[in-house]
């Protein structure tokens, strides 16, 4: 199977006007969140505006102009840790956001890569053949999980 095919758009309803636009990040800091999303992952500053006494920025991936995280940082009182993942198994355990999903061409690759560069891998290559995909996660400084994802042929 190669990637989903999904069933026919919907013009004809209320909502045909939505479109995915960005996932938010919550961090104690904006200059640390760059730090790994543009030092370590070659993410893009989009923009930088400031909300209240929070600092937030949309950053990109590489070469994606149509998906951006939202990254919120600073501001008092400082975020609490409300999710102490130990490992994808122990993460399924709690309710809310749990990560995002970035494909890539190879997995595997990606993977290494990321770990020369210091990036904390929480869950090692597998394949899920119920979707035809090869996943692997990673984690942020914050401990927020990001999916890796690769369509398998």
């Amino acid at each position: 199977m190669a990637d989903f095919i999904p069933p026919a758009q919907n013009p004809g309803s209320i909502f045909a006007d939505m479109r995915g636009h960005h996932v938010a990040v919550r961090t104690p800091s904006l200059e640390e969140a760059k730090a790994f999303y543009v030092g370590k992952l070659d993410f893009r500053v989009v923009a930088e505006w400031a909300y209240g006494d929070e600092n937030l920025a949309y950053l990109a991936p590489p070469t994606d102009d149509h998906f951006y995280v939202e990254v919120l940082g600073g501001g008092e009182p400082a975020p609490a840790e409300v999710r102490p993942y130990t490992d994808l198994a122990d993460s399924l355990k709690y309710r809310g956001y749990h990560h995002f999903c970035l494909n890539v061409s190879n997995v595997e690759e990606t993977v290494e890569k990321l770990r020369g560069r210091g990036v904390t891998i929480v869950t090692e290559p597998f394949v899920l053949e119920a979707i035809s995909r090869k996943l692997a996660f990673f984690r942020d400084p914050f401990g927020n999980l990001i999916e890796l994802a690769q369509v398998l042929s």
